[in-house]
């Protein structure tokens, strides 16, 4: 993987002094850590309902010292904000194609050196959908790795890690319970997330 934000030395230093002054300023508290058997793993994103989301979500990976990636659509790497966008630790994903985004997101978790998180919302889109995409959960399993549970709760300005949660291989019961924790949580647009 590419230098990113979070690798980038003075500069980490400065973005995490400002995140932690901004979220305390504006509100927000910022709970949990990442246990060590977590340090490559696969984050949940949800709610993710706003294109404020991107934002709270670095600031946040900042202030808990983490070394995060995200999927983003394809078309917020064009020219000129590709590099930006990859630097902020973005991942390209083009909905348009079929390829094997699983696979070759467990190889990059697998190949990077050191800690590395992933993060995978896994409702797909900003929009209201029904249905949860398991691409997260099918990237965990390839890559050997656990499942954090990362939330957003702009309701009562609370952001952080959940529990860590290894998937059993029975898809369906590990949906309901990772459905039935991300329940009480509002994104920005409460109306757009479903997490029954």
């Amino acid at each position: 993987m590419q230098r990113t934000i979070f690798t980038t030395p003075i500069v980490n230093a400065l973005f995490r002094i400002v995140s932690v002054v901004y979220l305390k300023l504006s509100g927000w508290q910022v709970l949990g850590a990442l246990p060590i058997e977590a340090r490559r793993s696969v984050f949940i994103a949800a709610p993710h309902t706003s294109n404020w989301d991107l934002p709270y979500t670095l600031m946040v990976a900042f202030v808990l010292r983490l070394n995060i990636h995200w999927m983003g659509k394809a078309s917020i790497f064009r020219f000129p904000f590709g590099g930006l966008m990859r630097w902020l630790g973005g991942i390209a994903v083009d909905r348009s194609k079929t390829n094997n985004l699983v696979a070759a997101s467990a190889a990059a978790i697998t190949r990077a050196q050191g800690a590395l998180q992933l993060i995978v919302p896994p409702e797909g889109t900003r929009s209201k959908t029904r249905y949860w995409k398991t691409g997260f959960y099918h990237i965990a399993q390839a890559a050997q790795v656990p499942i954090v549970m990362a939330y957003m709760d702009y309701a009562n300005k609370v952001s952080g890690l959940g529990p860590v949660f290894v998937p059993t291989g029975d898809l369906e019961a590990d949906m309901l319970t990772i459905k039935a924790f991300y329940a009480p949580f509002k994104g920005k647009n409460a109306t757009q997330f479903e997490a029954s």
